[in-house]
């Protein structure tokens, strides 16, 4: 099963229609997109994960989240978890682009997008944390797992396009697959479009004061 199935097995019904009446939409709608924020999520996590210390950072926090379960919490201290995940995994800006991309996708709200990110976020690492301390799972196989958890989300290639896009550079392996996911322009100081398929660095490459880098350890989970 993956985290996704996971994810919305936790839910329930009445979760997924709490998340239809948050994004103005239908159930069925509120699962893909509920799927497409996951896959995200992960995706993000992968691509930390595939470097040593990404990995470690990551496994340390996992330790923080194992009796954290946030199915059963509330939205405001859902919503102050999954920022920090968040600005860990995406950073700030690339939350915001995550977000954008995402409604572009699905057809919906950017600003519902943008809560409904952080209360995902915090579900994802508490269904990994469970799965890596039953498992037993050091840094290099949680960041296995997470890497056979992207590549199962369907809609993979239009996710990692997305991804590309946040990171400012292509992800090794994860192929960016085209300029339509941000036809808006809204692509940040982090990367630029270069020739079709291509992304080049973007002018700073550094991250604004105050966030956090992708990958980079972070305490605040």
């Amino acid at each position: 099963m993956t985290l996704h199935d996971e994810l919305l097995e936790q839910l329930g019904e009445p979760g997924v229609e709490q998340v239809a009446g948050m994004l103005g939409t239908d159930p069925d709608q509120a699962r893909d997109v509920v799927q497409a924020v996951t896959g995200i999520i992960v995706g993000g996590l992968a691509r930390n994960a595939q470097h040593p210390d990404g990995a470690e950072a990551l496994r340390a926090a996992l330790e923080d989240h194992v009796d954290a379960d946030p199915f059963n919490g509330d939205v405001a201290s859902l919503t102050r978890d999954g920022h920090s995940i968040l600005g860990h995994v995406l950073g700030g800006q690339g939350t915001e682009q995550a977000a954008a991309g995402l409604a572009r996708l699905a057809g919906i709200d950017t600003g519902a997008v943008m809560k409904l990110l952080p209360l995902i976020a915090p579900m994802v690492m508490f269904l990994l944390a469970d799965r890596a301390e039953r498992h037993d799972m050091d840094a290099k196989a949680v960041a296995d797992d997470l890497d056979r958890e992207r590549t199962a989300v369907p809609g993979r290639e239009a996710l990692d396009g997305l991804l590309a896009n946040i990171f400012g550079s292509a992800v090794p392996g994860w192929p960016y697959v085209g300029r339509e996911l941000a036809a808006d322009g809204s692509h940040g100081s982090y990367g630029s479009y270069g020739s079709y398929g291509e992304l080049e660095p973007g002018p700073s490459g550094e991250w604004e004061q105050g966030e956090s880098a992708p990958g980079r350890s972070n305490s605040d989970w």
